[in-house]
């Protein structure tokens, strides 16, 4: 009756063992995550902390640079001998994340062709503006007889002071836009 006893809790520890979970990461939103299956392809190797039969990943080195002594460099324990196998080389880790640098690349790209793209909506509009004011201004020149409409309706020639105020207002258009 003991040794069956004894053996219910080997066949309990070892179920226990089994459903413990094997692979270990840190996601992108910067939690563990905890899974008997592999991580996604789009987790980075150095996020991965445990995998099956491995137990933990070490760093390899930290390399610090000092202007005294630019080559000095201090070694973290490498990664131990596992049960299952020798050691698994670690990967060297070269202090720039490749993720990181495409996706400010990416962003400048894109604020780059939004500046670009609001810079030729600008110069279109001055084209239109210099255009719209020499016409105007052509119009205005030749002497023929304008009218406009007041805040009533009514229509209202255009006299020599308007005629002026109107020229100079042109003018000013026209060296702002027309360049």
């Amino acid at each position: 009756m003991n040794s069956i006893r004894t053996l219910c809790a080997a066949l309990i520890c070892l179920v226990c063992v089994a459903a413990q979970a094997q692979w270990q990461w840190i996601g992108k939103d910067g939690q563990r995550v905890f899974s008997d299956r592999a991580p996604p392809p789009d987790i980075p190797a150095k996020n991965i902390l445990k995998q099956p039969g491995g137990g933990a990943r070490n760093v390899a080195a930290v390399v610090a640079v000092t202007p005294d002594a630019p080559s000095r460099a201090t070694s973290a324990p490498g990664p131990t001998a596992t049960a299952s196998g020798p050691a698994a080389a670690v990967p060297k880790l070269s202090g720039v994340d490749k993720d990181l640098a495409d996706k400010k690349k990416q962003d400048e790209a894109v604020a780059a062709a939004k500046t670009k793209a609001e810079e030729e909506r600008t110069a279109k509009a001055k084209a239109e503006n210099c255009e719209r004011a020499r016409s105007n201004k052509a119009l205005l020149d030749s002497g023929v007889r304008l009218a406009v409409t007041n805040a009533k309706g009514e229509r209202e020639i255009v006299d020599d002071a308007g005629r002026a105020a109107e020229s100079t207002r042109l003018q000013n258009a026209m060296d702002s836009n027309c360049k």
